[in-house]
């Protein structure tokens, strides 16, 4: 049984990965009217790839709804005639409702009535009739998935765990399916709905069920007969490719939220056991302890690092670098170091900077025999009650008045203010 796949992929991306594998696409919907999710339940529209043939099928003689089971009619009146070359057919994706609902059903099925025909077994296709009978022999199709769910019981199924299965080499897996086009009674809307065919589980799977989906190769012969309209009879050659998949897949343990509908994640993919599964809780550990690990070696990365700046410090220099340092005449860069302009038109000669140096010395020795003739300054009083207001002189601009003591001229204007 396949009851839960993942198409977490826009429709774009599918048709680009079906024509690489040499499966044409005429038309295909937009990505907006196919459910992009890791969680694809049965009553979901997903994508089927199949032959442009008439809503009826492929064929010369369109059914009615008075038909049922019992296929197509002896009616000539369909106006496309049969399509005998499938180089000549086109091929196209449709968005369709999982859960096929048979062209002659007259009203709108519940859930429950769905869910019966989310899958179609192999061997019910072998027989003669029944209600697949027109779907097999002209409404073929591939349903596209990345893979597909299927839940290992354990403990006489008290206990579920959810396994996803993909192909090793991580291609697009390819369903052999069937579909229809049913019109309900006083509407005048199309509702085109499919199946997923399967048949017995293969050795790799077998542990985890009975049954598992008919897995076409990508582009290969296999397809291509599948979805051949000119072959509008059931035979034993579509018969004989409804057999359990050769290919290499992978499967494992998932999450256990990919058990309900709602939910929806890239991680329901992801093994459990895996470093990319951000939901296991051996994984948030196993990160703690990574993170800590790298906190170890970026500290023991700058002590070694400040080690190496300390002794690169302590090296003392050798008289010749300290000379190679002392005498550099540019910057780090190797830009020289700024000259001052001169102001002569020619450049200073030696003898010149003798008696620049001369006129220094008498300069300097003048100023030291004129400080020796000046009366010595008094020492300052350290005392800590030497400290007295001192005058301001109104044309001093603030500078210290002379300790001096007052002239009469001086008394005379303070007596006059004072009067």
């Amino acid at each position: 049984m396949c009851g839960r796949y993942a198409l977490g992929i826009r429709a774009s991306f599918v048709r680009h990965q079906l024509e690489e594998n040499d499966m044409p696409v005429a038309d295909a919907p937009e990505d907006d009217d196919v459910r992009q999710t890791y969680n694809f339940a049965p009553g979901s529209h997903g994508l089927v790839y199949r032959a442009d043939v008439p809503d009826y099928g492929a064929g010369s003689n369109p059914h009615r709804r008075d038909d049922a089971t019992q296929g197509a009619t002896e009616d000539n009146n369909d106006p496309r005639p049969p399509v005998e070359d499938p180089k000549e057919t086109r091929y196209k994706l449709q968005a369709m409702k999982w859960g096929l609902v048979p062209f002659w059903t007259k009203r709108n099925p519940d859930y429950g009535s769905v869910m019966k025909t989310i899958n179609a077994r192999d061997d019910s296709l072998a027989a003669s009739g029944g209600m697949w009978s027109t779907m097999k022999k002209g409404k073929r199709c591939i349903v596209i998935a990345q893979g597909f769910y299927e839940w290992l019981k354990k403990h006489g199924g008290k206990e579920k765990i959810p396994h996803y299965t993909k192909r090793k080499d991580g291609q697009l897996m390819c369903f052999a399916g069937l579909w229809d086009c049913v019109q309900y009674e006083g509407s005048e809307e199309k509702n085109y709905t499919y199946t997923i065919i399967t048949t017995d589980s293969n050795k790799q799977l077998s542990f985890l069920h009975d049954r598992m989906p008919v897995i076409l190769e990508n582009g290969s012969d296999q397809i291509r007969n599948w979805l051949d309209p000119s072959q509008s009879e059931w035979s034993k050659e579509l018969q004989s490719l409804l057999k359990p998949y050769s290919g290499e897949l992978e499967c494992y343990p998932v999450s256990r939220e990919v058990g309900k509908v709602g939910n929806n994640s890239p991680t329901f993919i992801v093994p459990v056991a895996s470093t990319e599964n951000k939901s296991n809780i051996a994984n948030f550990f196993s990160n703690a302890k990574k993170a800590a690990k790298g906190d170890e070696t970026k500290k023991t990365w700058s002590a070694n690092e400040a080690a190496a700046m300390e002794r690169v410090s302590g090296v003392e220099n050798t008289d010749e670098e300290k000379r190679a340092r002392g005498d550099r005449t540019s910057t780090e860069d190797n830009t020289p170091f700024p000259v001052p302009a001169s102001t002569s038109a020619h450049p200073i000669g030696s003898k010149r900077v003798h008696e620049a140096e001369e006129d220094d010395d008498v300069a300097l020795a003048k100023r030291s025999k004129s400080e020796a003739h000046a009366p010595s300054a008094a020492p300052p009083d350290k005392s800590p009650h030497s400290k007295k207001a001192f005058s301001r002189s109104a044309s001093s601009n603030g500078t210290k008045g002379s300790p001096t003591k007052l002239g009469d001229g001086s008394q005379r204007i303070t007596r006059f203010f004072n009067k």
